[in-house]
């Protein structure tokens, strides 16, 4: 009996170091840290996964590397009587909202507006774990409970809604989010140095002036005394002066009576997400401005090490044991290698997130990631991506740096590849033989999109050219799990161009050059390829040539889809307004759910048609 009683000891003991090792979420979980208070409760629309992948984790422990005591509620119950809001209290600092991984609706919905099988980020796929439009549902149930503590927000959600943007879901121009939730500041793009400095200022304040908590008021004289990079704040007129840098926008109230001023107000917004030095955007809302400061410069190797290296266990929450999150088993052996994304495909929202200049971690940092996977209990050898929003661009970057300070083009390969733009993949092949050579490691593949223009680009400089067919042969070889994916998104020349893709005779070319490979490496793989119908310029007789031009090509279309319109992007804005945000010109899209289905349907010519 006494031993039965020890063992059940020694695996409680066990539990509660391996909860430990998280960060608490609940308030026995804070009492176990010795911790009577909380400097900062975040609140997450994910389940809470411990992994560098998870926007929550990385926030999570960045605040704890500060030295301040961080607690997150993941998907909190917005029903009913709010404990999961109350349970911890007020917090010192500040509440933080970090609504998802994926902008919600995105997440939620498919471009029919149906809902999707399953929520990628909650347990068990469930979706009625988090509210439509998580960010500004938290806020005003925090603005009610707790009137006068600052609330921060952030993530792709508040990104994405920064300023005036369509939202397909609603069919109707959105405010700032700002305005709808509430939320005292947004904290747009990748938030690791903005909420450092936003922190250290406020625990510095309550220092110096013995208050025990932060109070709305004192937090927003803070912010107007101290500009903050990288944020967002509603202010009013009188409050703000108007310099010859600036940029202000035609107000929202403008853009809701003419789709014209949304299209132009766009162009200003994406390329000041690109610029190393960026100008301050304002527009006016409500009989206020929202106020756009300027971004951080892009994070250099030690600051992205320095996120990536944190002590995240890697694993969901002990809460959700026997519960499977689809996210997470996707990205479980992976590891992600650099930010930021130079393509600036007109349809894809990296750039006004993560920007599009590259943030490569070390050698090292890379090294200890695989080293910390291979020692997990259930790795079975393979690496499942070494990757990025892009595979193929780490370590890229301008020649001339002083150029690039310059450039306010949101793609450096669009509509061809910038001559000061290195694409040496010398860096990204000495990372795959590193990594190869571990020992527990079987094979690594490459499960992020590639990008086989940077493959194929003739540089001028025979050196590099050899070293990029080297490393296409080395990809096709040894990191294609049967399947390659790639993305030429369509056939049309016209429809390419205002994508921002290249020319599809270059998917003809990287096709031969697979195929190649594969005959003479006595390898059977397939190369798949991705496309979009209804995309702005798209019209039934391009998609007519898609469908002619692949089926000769041998393929029955299956990575398809139906464009979705997603907040700040070029082409949702053409999709909305009907003009093009850089040439004004009118451009046609299939809108109604019928023009749609028929885009649609010219991928599955090969299916029959039902009776």
């Amino acid at each position: 009996m006494n031993e039965i009683l020890y063992i059940c000891k020694e695996m409680q003991t066990l539990n509660q170091k391996s909860i430990n090792e998280f960060l608490p979420t609940t308030k026995k979980e804070v009492e176990q840290r010795g911790w009577d208070e909380l400097d900062v409760i975040l609140f997450s629309g994910d389940a809470y996964v411990d992994h560098p992948s998870f926007a929550a984790a990385v926030i999570g422990r960045v605040i704890e590397a500060e030295g301040l005591r961080i607690a997150i509620v993941p998907q909190p119950d917005w029903h009913g009587d709010f404990r999961d809001f109350t349970k911890l209290g007020r917090p010192r600092l500040c509440f933080a909202i970090s609504p998802g991984c994926m902008d919600s609706m995105v997440n939620k919905y498919t471009a029919a507006r149906r809902l999707r099988a399953e929520d990628a980020y909650s347990p068990d796929g469930r979706h009625d774990k988090r509210p439509e439009y998580p960010t500004i549902v938290y806020t005003q149930i925090l603005r009610r409970l707790f009137p006068d503590t600052p609330v921060l927000i952030g993530g792709i959600e508040a990104s994405l809604r920064r300023l005036t943007h369509y939202d397909y879901w609603q069919d109707s121009l959105r405010k700032c989010i700002l305005v709808d939730s509430g939320a005292d500041l947004l904290i747009y793009g990748m938030g690791e140095r903005p909420i450092q400095s936003i922190l250290r200022l406020l625990a510095d304040e309550l220092l110096q002036s013995g208050m025990e908590c932060m109070d709305r008021e004192t937090f927003r004289n803070l912010m107007m005394r101290h500009t903050q990079p990288q944020t967002v704040m509603l202010m009013q007129k009188s409050e703000v002066r108007i310099t010859e840098r600036d940029i202000v926008l035609h107000s929202h109230e403008e853009c809701v009576r003419e789709k014209r001023k949304q299209a132009e107000n766009f162009r200003h917004i994406e390329e000041e997400s690109n610029k190393v030095h960026a100008q301050r955007l304002l527009q006016e809302v409500d009989g206020m401005y929202a106020v756009v400061n300027p971004p951080y410069p892009p994070m250099t190797t030690d600051e992205i090490d320095a996120s990536f290296d944190l002590p995240y266990t890697r694993l969901p929450h002990p809460k959700y044991r026997g519960k499977r999150i689809p996210a997470y088993e996707m990205i479980k052996f992976s590891v992600t290698m650099h930010r930021g994304c130079f393509g600036g495909c007109a349809f894809c929202t990296i750039s006004a997130h993560q920007g599009k200049f590259i943030a490569s971690r070390s050698k090292e940092s890379i090294m200890r990631e695989v080293q910390r996977i291979i020692d997990m209990p259930d790795f079975k050898g393979y690496i499942s991506d070494l990757g990025g929003p892009s595979a193929n661009m780490y370590g890229m970057h301008g020649k001339d740096l002083s150029i690039c300070e310059r450039c306010k083009k949101p793609s450096c390969i669009h509509p061809r590849v910038c001559p000061n733009l290195n694409t040496d993949h010398s860096a990204l092949l000495d990372i795959y033989h590193a990594v190869d050579s571990m020992r527990g490691v079987k094979k690594s593949f490459i499960g992020s999109g590639i990008r086989y223009d940077l493959i194929l680009h003739d540089t001028g400089d025979d050196r590099i050219n050899k070293v990029n067919r080297r490393y296409a042969r080395e990809l096709i070889e040894h990191h294609v799990s049967g399947r390659l994916k790639v993305a030429p998104e369509h056939t049309s020349d016209a429809v390419l161009r205002l994508m921002r893709k290249p020319s599809f005779q270059l998917f003809y070319d990287f096709k031969a050059l697979f195929d190649q490979v594969n005959r003479e490496a006595h390898l059977n793989q397939q190369l798949i390829p991705y496309f979009i119908s209804s995309h702005p310029g798209c019209t039934n007789k391009d998609m007519a040539q898609l469908a002619d031009l692949t089926r000769r090509m041998g393929y029955k279309l299956e990575q398809v889809q139906d464009f979705t319109p997603t907040p700040m992007t070029v082409s949702t804005e053409t999709w909305y307004t009907g003009f093009h945000p850089y040439t004004l010109e009118t451009v046609y899209s299939a809108k109604t759910p019928q023009q749609k289905k028929e885009q649609n349907q010219y991928f599955f010519w090969y299916k029959k048609k039902k009776p």
